[in-house]
């Protein structure tokens, strides 16, 4: 028997920090690369966007993506698998379809602090490192799908007036809409407060005691007293050396970086864009 622990947040909100520092705790655990995507959406690869319905999960989609679970967690002898991904912020229903035990860690940070760091994201040059961890992970029938539209995408960037990709992170419903709509820093301020109102809703249907609700401007000015909470979520404590660790690894430097470096006018050009969801978590 192990714990599943699925990481929920928005693009750039701290999900990479958090898994990565559970995984230094014993026993803890999770895929070699940055996230499972692939895995999620096999049985529907071809479906436009992230935003999954329930009852997507069909037996057989449940049948293999509990078994990528388990082949992992059984190999690795774990007793604590987490997983990140940030297209499940989008779909939060299907995954507790897929794997209806999992305990949430779901974390928030200022939207507008995260729109300059997803920016550079839509825009990144080819990484073959990062890319090929996770193409270990693909499913063989899909690769065909996959290699055609990162193809696309690469070629998107080359000729796009914004040097950018086609589309990346979490693909919301109406992405080609708000692409064509919108300037980038809008759509990246739109696709992080759909992605926090999406999982906000559905959380709202599980039980308290599976969720955990962490805010990443607390977690980094105050990392000890913080995860803490998280490890005694997991069924893990921490030792005065992880401690440590934590001091010497978590910085509160970024944040209010990005709302610098969009500067003020245009704050107040994205501001109403997203003003519900930043108010609701008091930004």
């Amino acid at each position: 028997m192990y714990e599943k622990v699925v990481i929920i947040g928005a693009p750039r909100s701290g999900t990479n920090m958090l898994r990565d520092l559970l995984e230094e705790l014993p026993g803890v655990g999770t895929w070699p690369c940055d996230e499972i995507n692939y895995i999620w959406r096999h049985g529907n690869v071809r479906f436009p966007s992230d935003e999954f319905t329930p009852e997507m999960a069909t037996p057989a989609i449940k049948r293999y993506i509990q078994a990528q679970f388990d082949s992992y967690a059984h190999g690795h002898n774990l007793n604590v698998l987490v997983e990140k991904t940030c297209a499940n912020s989008l779909r939060v229903g299907f995954v507790n379809e897929v794997v209806p035990d999992a305990k949430y860690i779901f974390i928030v940070r200022d939207g507008l602090d995260a729109v300059g760091s997803a920016m550079l994201r839509w825009k990144a040059e080819l990484d073959i490192p990062y890319l090929m961890k996770k193409v270990r992970y693909v499913p063989p029938t899909d690769l065909p799908y996959y290699g055609l539209r990162y193809f696309w995408h690469r070629v998107y960037r080359v000729f796009s007036g914004e040097k950018r990709l086609a589309i990346w992170g979490p693909v919301l419903s109406d992405m080609k809409s708000i692409l064509q709509k919108h300037k980038l820093d809008e759509a990246c301020a739109l696709q992080w407060a759909v992605c926090v109102d999406a999982a906000e809703q559905a959380f709202s249907r599980i039980p308290e005691e599976r969720v955990l609700r962490v805010k990443y401007e607390d977690f980094v000015r105050n990392p000890v007293a913080e995860f803490a909470k998280v490890a005694q979520f997991v069924g893990k404590e921490m030792s005065p050396e992880f401690e440590k660790t934590l001091l010497a690894s978590v910085s509160a430097s970024s944040v209010g970086k990005g709302r610098a470096q969009l500067g003020s006018a245009d704050i107040e050009r994205l501001t109403p864009l997203v003003q519900s969801t930043l108010s609701r978590y008091g930004y």
